[in-house]
């Protein structure tokens, strides 16, 4: 793992701390404008995540989830930063465990490095382009030095009969139901937040397909994790046909996702 990735671990596992230090007391789940989920944990995780990505990336613009509920969205150009400083706050709320901390970088629209940290779940996934994905036990009161060293992840191939699907617990919809029957889908592993789209690259699931609304920083980290781990990820329309990659910065969109599918090798 080279400098720029190992910064965006170091950011997330000290976001995932403080992440953690309010899901272990007392917190207030408030709802934002758009009828999402907002909490301190969001609040102050974003902020240290912002405060350290202007340090080691001073000329690199970054759109963040809270910053932009505020109306604060930046010139992106053509390299930026997606952070998501709580992905899954319901999950949080509901003290599943499955929430994330997501930070990713875009050049050009492709998502090309990107970590998921799961602090409940003392598991950290990295990935850059080219180079590889991996997994860290890591726990959130640990220092870094005292973790355990990475593991690579991969991928699986296609099985010859039975896909195991991966989808949300909370957004699950009868037009996802009718899709992965269609894909052939005979075993499913529900999983919350940006962590679906890690099952997929540690080879646990084949598929993950996403028919309901999402927005970039929702997905740039994930994705990059699972396509340095070999997967791929495509527009789906409305007719299940796969179409180009999934790309970032679509300005024009405010920012949101089509629907996608997931796929592992």
């Amino acid at each position: 793992m080279d400098h720029d990735l190992n910064t965006l671990i170091d950011l997330a596992h000290r976001a995932g701390k403080l992440v953690m230090d309010v899901y272990e007391g007392d917190f207030v789940t408030r709802e934002k404008e758009d009828g999402s989920a907002l909490t301190e944990a969001d609040e102050r995780a974003e902020k240290l995540i912002l405060e350290g990505l202007a340090k080691a990336f001073p000329d690199v613009p970054v759109l963040a989830e809270e910053a932009a509920a505020r109306g604060e969205i930046p010139e992106l150009g053509g390299r930026f930063i997606l952070v998501d400083p709580l992905d899954g706050t319901r999950e949080f709320s509901n003290r599943t465990g499955e929430f994330t901390v997501n930070i990713a970088l875009v050049e050009d629209g492709v998502p090309v490095m990107g970590v998921v940290y799961a602090p409940a779940m003392a598991k950290m996934y990295a990935g850059a382009s080219g180079r590889g994905a991996w997994l860290q036990s890591l726990d959130a009161k640990q220092t870094r030095s005292d973790a355990a060293d990475a593991t690579e992840i991969k991928t699986r191939k296609r099985p010859a009969q039975g896909l195991v699907a991966v989808a949300s617990r909370s957004h699950r919809s009868a037009e996802t139901e009718t899709l992965l029957a269609d894909l052939g889908v005979t075993d499913f592993e529900p999983a919350g937040s940006s962590l679906k789209f890690c099952l997929v690259a540690t080879g646990e699931a084949d598929v993950y397909p996403r028919l309901g609304r999402t927005m970039e920083w929702d997905t740039a980290a994930g994705q990059a994790v699972l396509e340095a781990a070999g997967g791929r990820v495509h527009v789906l329309d409305s007719s299940g046909t796969e179409g180009e990659p999934l790309r970032y910065g679509k300005a024009e969109r405010g920012y949101d996702n089509p629907h996608f599918i997931a796929w592992g090798e």
